[in-house]
């Protein structure tokens, strides 16, 4: 029994240096009632929530194309700071973010873009409850402190992608032999993170969860390095013999991620639960039928629930050498024949409401070949 994978990470280091940074700021300015952090998903021009800190936030989960949002755009295009000493100017926006801000009670804002080796990867956001409560002495201090902020941030996702992309290079020796494809990979891991956009309240789920899905949920099948070309790419029916060995991959991918996190001095990584909950439950079962501990119900934790509605939809309607794609409308319809039995219904019902953005991922992430 692997159950102990079950355990929680503390409060993720990025937000909880975020939350020190803040108080610290709070001792000289304030009025800074708010830090915010969003990160910029450059392949699709996506601006998302990622953490904040502050009593309340009044954006959570929330995402918009960055090219609809023209202050970020220009701060964006300049990778220059922008200052707004009153917010009221914002009071009739068309913007569901400017309006979210001004109803919160903020008055006043000032923010800065995140720069690493000269790409945007976000931006930071302060915000005070009166207006003009930015002084030239309160910018420069801010300046420091978003250099600071960047710095988190920066180190945050950087072991995150040494972590990713040592995996994925397994992975890719993986693919050599798996017919999935890598836009496979690439749409799942983003129906992952649509999921639980919208789920999040039902479960209590921040946007540093949903963050860090995404970023795992790629990974889910690296046990497969494990299996033989004669099981792995058989065309026909498995027999018994060759399922049951099939089925240790997920087992035997949960020890290669602890190999990894040890041999990368990565234990420390925020949310590394999460990618062994991912590797080990993807293939368990609301009824109890799943492997590989025959978990039922909400024994299974939520980001193995999450992947395994992404990844099956997926599966469904993409084409392979040995089988054809199916529609969208007749994948919904086994999702929703699976939902509540095998499959967890908030998630399935999650894709089946989200029509326009699951068309969006496929368009962006489409096959041009076949492996």
């Amino acid at each position: 029994m692997l159950r102990h994978s079950l355990i929680l990470d503390n409060e993720p280091s990025a937000l909880r240096k975020l939350k020190h940074i803040h108080l610290s700021t709070k001792v000289i300015y304030p009025a800074i009632t708010r830090i915010a952090v969003a990160l910029y998903d450059s392949d699709t021009d996506m601006v998302r929530t990622f953490i904040y800190s502050g009593d309340d936030t009044p954006l959570n989960h929330y995402y918009a194309l960055l090219k609809d949002c023209y202050s970020l755009n220009q701060i964006a295009e300049t990778q220059q700071s922008r200052l707004e000493q009153d917010l009221s100017v914002f009071e009739n926006s068309k913007h569901l973010h400017a309006q979210k801000i001004f109803e919160a009670g903020f008055r006043s804002s000032y923010s800065l873009p995140i720069i690493i080796d000269d790409s945007l990867v976000g931006f930071i956001f302060f915000n005070a409850e009166k207006t003009q409560a930015f002084e030239p002495a309160c910018l420069d201090h801010l300046e420091l402190v978003g250099n600071l902020i960047s710095l988190v941030i920066s180190s945050e996702l950087a072991s995150i992608r040494t972590l990713a992309s040592t995996m994925r290079t397994a992975i890719d020796v993986t693919h050599f032999r798996d017919p999935e494809t890598g836009e496979h990979l690439q749409r799942m891991a983003h129906y992952s993170r649509l999921i639980v956009s919208k789920i999040a309240d039902e479960f209590d789920l921040d946007d540093n969860f949903a963050e860090h899905l995404f970023l795992f949920a790629p990974l889910h099948d690296i046990g497969k390095i494990t299996i033989p070309d004669e099981i792995l790419l058989k065309n026909g029916k498995l027999l018994p013999k060759e399922r049951a060995l099939m089925e240790t991959h997920s087992v035997e991918g949960y020890k290669l991620v602890d190999r990894l996190l040890e041999n990368y001095h990565l234990n420390s990584l925020s949310h590394t639960h999460m990618l062994r909950n991912i590797v080990l439950y993807h293939h368990e079962s609301l009824d109890g039928k799943g492997y590989p501990e025959g978990l039922v119900g909400d024994e299974i934790p939520i980001e193995a629930r999450v992947v395994a509605v992404a990844d099956i939809f997926d599966a469904l309607t993409s084409e392979r050498p040995y089988k054809q794609a199916w529609s969208n409308q007749q994948a919904f319809e086994e999702l929703t024949k699976l939902a509540g039995v095998k499959l967890d219904a908030s998630c399935v019902n999650a894709l089946l409401t989200s029509m326009d953005e699951v068309k969006l991922i496929q368009h962006t992430y489409s096959e041009s070949t076949l492996v």
